[in-house]
């Protein structure tokens, strides 16, 4: 049977999270459409991350549902990228090759694909070097070409340049950016508000484990729909 075009949208429907007794997400529905980037923003603790594996299907709901417009195909046609790395004790272009060799890419591809990828992020040069020897910011964006190489349709992005400095957080959103004039929906957590203003196209504010505000970045920005979205563009609200 022929796959579907695409996978989208990515409906959550009144989920639900708890861990030992705690809730982290409460009564969470929104729909994720193709189009400009999505950043799930909110403080720190809000339940950025608890929803973006939810949605990723790395965590199951506690309650409620995650449904994909192709269900049977998500799983191949998504990819995440967490706010730490784990890389292979491999060179980069190894740790490149591997996600593809996992997926059944076929073997003539895999050179190709994966040394296109490593270009797209600016390692094409470092190969053969150990990824272990990386820097934090060289890291982070071997693990995003990991995920290009298997040109997903959607790529889930767990605050991935939270850990680094100006100049690694700006090849991390400059490569955000080339992914998402691809056609790759970027879905994304992040507690900066400045890189949501960069980024987005849409922003998803949560807060206490509920999604308050959907709206555009620019709308969100300069007319907050709740006292607790006005406070957090103030610097006033940390949890």
């Amino acid at each position: 049977m022929r796959a579907p075009d695409t996978i989208l949208p990515l409906r959550a429907e009144r989920l639900g999270f708890s861990a030992g007794g705690i809730a982290i997400l409460s009564d969470v529905s929104i729909t994720i459409d193709a189009g400009a980037p999505t950043l799930i923003l909110g403080p720190n603790g809000a339940g950025k991350s608890v929803l973006l594996r939810l949605l990723h299907g790395l965590l199951l709901p506690s309650a409620g549902r995650v449904v994909w417009a192709a269900q049977g195909h998500a799983a191949r046609r998504q990819a995440m990228v967490f706010q730490r790395p784990v890389l292979l004790r491999r060179s980069v272009l190894a740790n490149a090759l591997y996600p593809l060799k996992l997926a059944g890419v076929a073997a003539s591809e895999r050179q190709d694909r994966a040394r296109a990828a490593l270009d797209m992020v600016g390692l094409a040069a470092l190969a053969d070097r150990p990824a272990r020897r990386l820097s934090g910011g060289e890291r982070q964006r071997l693990a995003l070409a990991r995920a290009a190489a298997l040109a997903p349709e959607v790529l889930f992005l767990d605050e991935p340049s939270a850990s680094l400095d100006p100049a690694a957080t700006g090849a991390v959103e400059e490569i955000v950016r080339r992914l998402a004039a691809r056609g790759t929906k970027i879905v994304m957590t992040t507690h900066d508000l400045g890189q949501a203003r960069r980024l987005a196209g849409e922003v998803v504010f949560v807060h206490r484990g509920r999604v308050l505000e959907r709206t555009p970045a620019d709308a969100f920005v300069t007319h907050p729909a709740t006292p607790e979205a006005a406070a957090f563009l103030r610097g006033e609200l940390v949890w």
